[in-house]
Parts: structure tokens; C-alpha cells; sequence
């Protein structure tokens, strides 16, 4: 299907196919099973016969091999069907976000929430049915926090402008996408980036080259002369005097090195979770023909010279599985003897000596890589969105600009314009007439736009600034700070701010008296605009509207109204030149049934 239709018609067709899909594998997988019992009934059958003498013991190898090939077609099978299902999911999270119901689904990046940041809390960036929940497809730890970093911080210009090409190039790969949904275990799965880099970064201690010949040769004659007691039925005396023999030879290299091997065992059982999604999510971006500079660059880190990065972390991942298999019940009876362990752990120093050094730029370009495709598919679920402007200076233009998490039918787009002499919009308005969501809508965009992808606009042009926000200040039990002192300390982290600063500010000093409120309030806003900053304060306070003309040209006020219609107040979320002219506080209380 071509990726350019719309893209709720391509996720729905490609949902039915990979439904089909799973139906197909999960029929191949009831066949596998039927079958699998057969072997294991002809196997016991076989040994039953190979006891009581009539048949050699070899064959009873025949069923065994037979049931084993199975085993591994019905793991395959399931693999299959794990990764249809993931598809499946992928494409149901894609219908859920176009059709605005993936608030509880996803992850929700609570642990990135931060109540001391400067707008992270204010602008919903965290938690239930917020942007990064909006916005996260990454499969690593070290993408999701890669995504939220660049929430957290607004680029420069010129990385803003690099992320911007990345993401074009990478909108419509569609299929890349759905390759890094299916990876892995689950639709979410945790290779923990900080423990793996660590670990990689220990001075490693490799063993001897002889150590390991001598280990390896061992353990070659251990599997032969296993192979010979088993053939002979465990009846031979020169093949259990020789097994006893190799038995106290494993022992004898193994035990020097029991505190050794153990404390390399150890120190990779944690970080190594989850390498096959790993590698196969570099193996996908390794593979990849990228245009844009930033993603060749990416690129370029992914792959050192020799053997390709995902090759690397699948050796790893390989010898972790070889070191899982040390809980089946073949490996516990027989590994001692054929040193399983300790050459793994020989083998995994050696892995970290060639490779550990590698481990942090890989994650660090495997991070970039995901939160640049996470961004690109909200860029291709939302075709009308437009890339911002980004410009120099104090500037913020914007031209139909709604809010990013309301439903496009629900969201009403407003104009407005900072920069050049005029810096502060002072908006008044009733209460519930859309002053704090307009504040949210012109945070959240530069929000998105800072990190490089685009905006819920016509359009918008915006210069890099710090961001402080003051919408949703609490008070703090356990800080003790009263809700004003919680507002004010706000005020004074945004008043902070380096140069160039945009302030986004609710209610402005809403925690205290009148006379109080209207000299603290002229004086900050003088403040603010005295260090170059820009930005949009809102107020139901009608004499705190004054400012605006005390401050002129550098401010203008601006309002949202209602109207009351059939006793119900009706909203129009419409910003407008001027002084609101009408409070509705009365209104609403009469609304609720209140007799004033």
C-alpha cells in the first residue's frame, strides 16, 4: 500500500493483514505440537525397546533429533506469532492516536516528571495522557529518556534545524518503523542503558590465550568421551574410568578460577538484559541508506571499523543465551564437566575487551536514533502539521495554533505574535474562557518545535528560548510551602531564566490580596521585560490590566469572553484585542445551583 495515503487507512489495512497473519502461524503452531507428541511417544517407545535389547541404543537418537527439529520449528513459529501480535498492537496504538483514545495505553514517562522543572509539570509533558505518552514509540530505556531530554530542554537553532531534516527523511519509513515496534519480547522492553555502559567501561581482565586453548581443549575431550560412556550404555569400565579422569582434569582448571568466573558472571547477568532487542534494532538502522547529515553521522557511530556494531552485540547476546541454558537440565548434569561456564566467562571478558569502549557511543546514537523516529511518527500521523519557522532573537509567530492533546475537532486554533518591541500579551478573561489553555498551546508547541518536530499550526515561527511556565503551581506538605510560596518561587526560577527567555504565567499572583497583587505583579512583569524576555501573562483581575497600558508599546492586552445564552454560558475560546468586559464568576455559581 502506498505510504503516502492517509495514514489512518494504512494503519487499518496493514492491522487486517498482520490479524491474518497471526491467524495463519497460530494454526502451523497447534500442527507443530501434535506432531512434537508423536516424537516424544516414539521416543519412549524407541528407549523402552533399546532396554529390553532388540534395537541399538544410536537409535534412539533418530525420535529424539526428530522431536528437537520440532522444538525449534514451534519456538520459530512462536516468534512469529509473538512479533504478528506486536505488529498488531503497533498498528491498534496508531488507530487509538488518530482517533484520540491512547490516553491508557502506552507509556506514560512518570519517571521523568519533574515538580521542580520550569514547565515540565505546567505543560503536561509527563504522565497520563501527556506529550511524551503522545508522542513515545522508542523500544530502549535510553531512547525514552533521550525523547524526554529534548522535551526538557529546547535545542539551539542549528540542532533544531538537523533534527528537522532527520525527521523528514525518516516520516514516511513507515516500515523501519514497524520493523522497531516488533523487536524484542514485548511491546515495551528494557535494555538498560546506564548498567550496560557501565559494564562496558570496567578495565576488563582477559585471561591468558593458554588458559583459554587449554579450557577449550578440555572441554573437547569432556563431549568425546561423554558421547563414548553414553554409546556404550554406561556399561564400559574404560569409558567411565576415562570420564572420571576428565571429570577430575575440568575440576582441577575450573576451581583457581571459580571467584573469577563467578564475579564475571555476575557483573553481566543484569546489564545484558534484553540484547537481542538491541542488536536488532542497530542491525535495522545499520542497514538503512539515510541522506540527511545528521542521520549519516548517526550512522556513522553505529558503525566502527570491522564487524558492525548489532554483529557485536549479538556475539553478546549469543553468549548470554549459551549462559541462560545453564539452568536446563542437560547443562546442569554435564556443564561442570565441560567447563560451560568458565569458557563463558572467558569469552565474555574477551567480548568486553575488544568491545566494551563501544558500548556508550552505541546507545548514545541508538538513543538519538529512536527519539528522531518516535518524532517522526507523530510527523507522518499528522500530514497538516508544519515544521516551524526557526528564527533568531525574541519571536514567536503563530498562525492558527491549537493545542496539541485536544482532539482536532475539539481544539480551537488562535492567532498571536511576540517579538520586536512588543514582548508581554497581558489576557484577561473569565474563568473557564480558555486563558490557561492557550498558555499550554503556546507551550506545548514550542515544546515540540524546540525538539525538532512539527507543530499543531498553519503555521509558527519561533526563535530557541528558555521556557518558564507558572499554570499549575501547588502547595507542598512535605516542603512545607504554602500555594503562594510555591507560585512565587516559580516566578523567581523563570525570572532566572538565561537570555533569550519566554515566560508563560497563570493568573499572576493569584495567591494573594488585591493591592498586594497588582504592585507585585507590575513589578515582575517590569522585571522580566527589563532582562529581553517574552512571554504571556493572563489575569481575572481587571486592575491588573493597567500594566499592560503602563508598559505600552512593549505590552498589549488581549481577552477571551462568553456569552450567556438560555442561562448557559457559551464559549467561543477566541482571543481578542482589549479588556474582557464581563466577569461570569456569579453566572457560573448560579449555573450550579447556588442562590447568590
Amino acid at each position: 500500500m502506498a505510504i503516502d495515503a492517509a495514514p489512518h487507512a494504512v494503519h487499518t489495512q496493514r492491522l487486517s493483514e498482520r490479524q491474518q497473519t497471526l491467524a495463519t502461524l497460530e494454526g502451523r503452531q497447534g500442527q507443530i505440537s501434535y506432531l512434537r507428541l508423536a516424537m516424544a511417544a516414539l521416543a519412549a517407545g524407541d528407549l523402552w525397546y533399546i532396554f529390553r535389547g532388540p534395537l541399538p541404543g544410536w537409535t534412539f537418537l533418530i525420535p529424539v533429533a526428530a522431536f528437537a527439529a520440532l522444538v525449534w520449528q514451534h519456538s520459530r513459529a512462536e516468534g512469529e506469532a509473538s512479533r504478528a501480535r506486536r505488529a498488531i498492537r503497533f498498528h491498534e496504538r496508531g488507530i487509538e492516536r488518530l482517533e484520540d483514545h491512547w490516553q491508557d495505553s502506552g507509556e506514560t514517562g512518570e519517571r521523568f516528571a519533574d515538580p521542580k522543572h520550569p514547565y515540565a509539570a505546567d505543560l503536561d509533558l509527563f504522565g497520563r495522557a501527556s506529550l511524551f505518552q503522545l508522542l513515545n514509540s522508542a523500544r530502549t530505556y535510553a531512547g525514552e529518556a533521550r525523547l524526554a531530554e529534548w522535551l526538557k530542554q529546547p535545542a539551539k537553532g542549528e540542532e533544531i534545524r538537523a533534527r528537522q531534516g532527520a525527521i523528514t527523511e525518516l516520516r514516511p519509513l513507515l516500515d523501519l518503523r514497524e520493523e522497531l515496534a516488533i523487536l524484542g519480547n514485548d511491546f515495551r522492553a528494557g535494555v538498560q542503558p546506564e548498567q550496560l555502559a557501565r559494564w562496558g567501561a570496567a578495565v576488563p581482565r582477559p585471561f591468558a590465550g593458554w588458559q583459554r586453548i587449554a579450557t577449550f581443549l578440555l572441554s573437547i575431550a569432556a563431549g568425546i568421551t561423554l558421547l563414548w560412556w553414553f554409546g556404550t550404555a554406561f556399561l564400559d569400565v574404560n569409558a567411565t574410568r576415562t570420564m572420571v579422569a576428565v571429570a577430575f582434569a575440568a575440576a582441577a582448571l575450573a576451581v583457581p578460577h571459580r571467584t573469577r568466573v563467578l564475579s564475571i558472571i555476575g557483573g553481566i547477568q543484569e546489564p545484558a538484559h534484553d540484547l537481542d532487542l538491541l542488536s536488532g534494532i542497530l542491525e535495522i538502522l545499520e542497514r538503512q541508506q539515510f541522506h540527511s547529515p545528521k542521520l549519516r553521522a548517526l550512522q556513522t557511530r553505529l558503525a566502527p571499523v570491522g564487524e558492525p556494531a548489532s554483529h557485536r552485540i549479538a556475539r553478546l547476546r549469543r553468549l548470554m543465551e549459551l549462559l541462560d541454558s545453564r539452568d536446563s537440565i542437560l547443562v546442569r548434569m554435564f556443564g561442570p564437566i565441560l567447563l560451560w561456564t568458565t569458557q563463558l566467562a572467558m569469552a565474555l571478558e574477551a567480548w568486553r575487551t575488544e568491545n566494551g569502549a563501544q558500548i556508550a557511543i552505541w546507545l548514545d546514537a541508538l538513543a538519538e536514533m529512536e527519539a528522531l523516529s518516535s518524532l517522526a511518527g507523530y510527523a507522518w500521523e499528522h500530514p497538516a502539521d508544519p515544521f516551524p519557522e526557526i528564527a533568531e532573537g525574541v519571536v514567536l509567530e503563530a498562525q492558527a495554533m491549537a493545542h496539541p492533546l485536544l482532539p482536532a475537532a475539539r481544539a480551537v486554533a488562535n492567532d498571536l505574535s511576540l517579538g520586536g518591541p512588543l514582548r508581554l500579551l497581558l489576557i484577561s478573561g473569565s474563568n473557564m474562557s480558555g486563558k490557561s489553555t492557550l498558555l499550554r498551546t503556546v507551550g506545548a508547541n514550542a515544546v515540540l518545535a524546540w525538539a525538532g518536530a512539527p507543530v499543531r499550526a498553519a503555521r509558527l515561527i519561533l526563535s530557541p528560548m528558555a521556557l518558564g511556565a507558572s499554570i499549575r503551581t501547588m502547595d507542598s506538605l512535605e516542603e512545607g510551602h504554602s500555594r503562594f510560596m510555591a507560585e512565587i518561587l516559580r516566578l523567581k526560577q523563570t525570572l532566572d531564566l538565561p537570555h533569550p527567555s519566554l515566560f508563560l504565567l497563570d493568573e499572576l499572583l493569584h495567591g494573594t490580596n488585591s493591592h498586594d497583587r497588582a504592585i507585585g505583579a507590575a513589578g515582575l512583569l517590569r522585571a522580566l521585560l527589563a532582562k529581553g524576555a517574552a512571554g504571556i501573562a493572563t489575569t481575572h483581575d481587571l486592575a491588573l490590566t493597567r500594566v499592560a497600558a503602563q508598559l505600552s508599546p512593549a505590552a498589549e492586552n488581549f481577552h477571551f469572553d462568553d456569552q450567556l445564552e438560555n442561562q448557559r454560558l457559551v464559549f467561543d475560546y477566541k482571543l481578542k484585542p482589549g479588556v474582557v468586559e464581563r466577569s461570569n464568576a456569579l453566572d457560573l455559581m448560579r449555573a450550579i445551583g447556588l442562590e447568590i
